[in-house]
């Protein structure tokens, strides 16, 4: 194995069930089975898919904030209930629940990083 430096916002690192890291391309759904870890510089609603839900079936989510601000909400999960919002600043980060529809905002331009399962999950466009 060669080491050497990874741009992390370039490639993504893939944890595999049997102990082995590697890297490659950055998903936001699909992809190999085992824990991913991606990181973004975000500049605009765009760079997040503000526009569409995403749901991960296979594993809970952490998503951090490094630097910036940032909105998740989370889908109702029963008519008539609001949505939850959880404001992101630097250095913080929240552990979305495994199954859940979820989507990001941008208050402010900054880097975050996303570890999760991708293997299974969906992408579904935000009803106008």
């Amino acid at each position: 194995m060669t080491i050497a430096p990874i741009d992390m916002f370039a490639r993504a690192l893939y944890f595999q069930p049997d102990g082995t890291v590697s890297e490659g391309e950055r998903r936001m759904a699909g992809g190999s089975d085992g824990w991913h870890l991606s990181v973004f510089h975000v500049e605009t609603d765009a760079d997040l898919h503000a526009d569409h839900w995403e749901m991960h079936p296979d594993s809970e989510e952490a998503v951090c904030c490094l630097s910036g601000s940032l909105r998740l909400y989370l889908r109702p999960e029963h008519d008539g209930e609001p949505e939850t919002t959880v404001h992101l600043t630097a250095s913080t980060a929240t552990i979305i629940p495994r199954g859940r529809w979820h989507r990001l905002t941008l208050d402010e331009p900054g880097d975050i990083m996303s570890i999760g399962v991708r293997a299974g999950s969906k992408l579904e466009r935000v009803a106008e």
